[in-house]
């Protein structure tokens, strides 16, 4: 299966900057995309943001189609799309879908899809493109592109939502990101890329490569394996560093609109036993501030289980379902802490 590119990157010349940079080479590169690590981090049953998708007419539209590949100008089914965090992106679709009817379903298959994203990751897709053809998607330019044909296989392999989120990832993160002085550090800090497609991409896909498994491992990692987690948090520590800081509203994937920023001084916490059963004890190496909550966090984005705490608390978890949870530490609502625990 072919890798998913960005239209962007075909107007690059990386020539240059591959030459010149110095990748970590402490181990191999544990994936060949972060698309196909596992199918379950976006599914069927997770809850989406779509209000609507409403049919305007026809318009002429430049989008890109890979098939050419390049530029064109298109007839295009045109649809207003609308989610309930107030986003809202046009679906463009090719006419040779034949008609307003079989582009609508077409647009409510990919506005749908699209809406399980995080906020940050659909802030910038003002379009959707959508054509026949087996052929990678795309992300960038403000939009997304699709070709159904690849779709399909994407479907079968239960990999849509994911691939989505690397392509939104290069439309609404390259950007502000791939380029910024603390993601170059964390690039040559960590002991390796987490893909090879990222290696041989670096200025390009990396942000991309590295943000689905971010993912995987703050927000879903009940769905993913032991074996996975360990490469993700072994390989790429201070990517994940820098997305744990980085402002993004993660509505639907979390349960609220909106996160928190981790802000303020961070309490310096320990939590343990891990694998835990029935409790965990949480130490602080620095006075706590009042009040501090600490929230359990399950692969669905939802707390499973919340406490108040001081130094030297236990807390019961007997009941908790095994599987390996995202703890978080809130003072007066602020992040200050955060980390991952395994429950059996």
């Amino acid at each position: 299966m072919t890798h998913p590119i960005h239209p962007q990157g075909i107007a690059r010349t990386l020539v240059a900057a591959l030459a010149l940079w110095a990748a970590p080479t402490l181990s191999a590169q544990p994936y060949s995309g972060t698309i196909f690590i596992d199918p379950d981090i976006i599914i069927d049953s997770d809850p989406g943001t779509l209000v609507s998708v409403t049919y305007t007419g026809q318009g002429m539209v430049t989008v890109y189609d890979r098939r050419p590949p390049g530029w064109v100008t298109i007839n295009a089914y045109l649809f207003d799309v609308a989610w309930n965090d107030g986003l809202t992106s046009v679906a463009m679709v090719n006419p040779e879908f034949g008609s307003a009817a079989a582009a609508a379903a077409e647009a409510q298959t990919y506005a749908h899809a699209i809406g399980k994203l995080p906020t940050c990751l659909r802030v910038d897709v003002d379009a959707i493109w959508i054509h026949a053809g087996v052929y990678p998607f795309g992300g960038g330019n403000n939009a997304i592109l699709i070709h159904t044909g690849q779709s399909a296989l994407y479907i079968a392999d239960g990999i849509l939502e994911e691939t989505l989120v690397h392509e939104a990832s290069h439309t609404s993160l390259d950007a502000t990101h791939a380029g910024a002085a603390g993601w170059l550090a964390a690039q040559q800090a960590d002991p390796n890329f987490i893909s090879t497609y990222a290696a041989a991409n670096p200025t390009t896909e990396d942000i991309a490569e590295s943000f689905l498994p971010w993912i995987m491992v703050r927000h879903r990692a009940s769905r993913i394996s032991m074996t996975n987690y360990n490469l993700i948090t072994n390989t790429i520590p201070n990517r994940l560093a820098y997305f744990d800081a980085m402002p993004c509203d993660l509505y639907p994937i979390t349960s609220g609109v909106g996160m928190p920023e981790a802000t303020g001084q961070p309490v310096t916490l320990r939590v343990f036993p891990s694998p835990a059963s029935s409790w965990i004890e949480v130490r602080s190496g620095t006075p706590m501030p009042e009040p501090v909550h600490l929230d359990l966090i399950g692969g669905d984005g939802r707390i499973v289980h919340t406490a108040r705490l001081g130094s030297g608390d236990r807390i019961d978890i007997s009941g908790t379902a095994p599987g390996l949870y995202h703890w978080r530490c809130t003072v007066n609502g602020t992040v200050r802490g955060s980390g991952t625990i395994a429950v059996e």
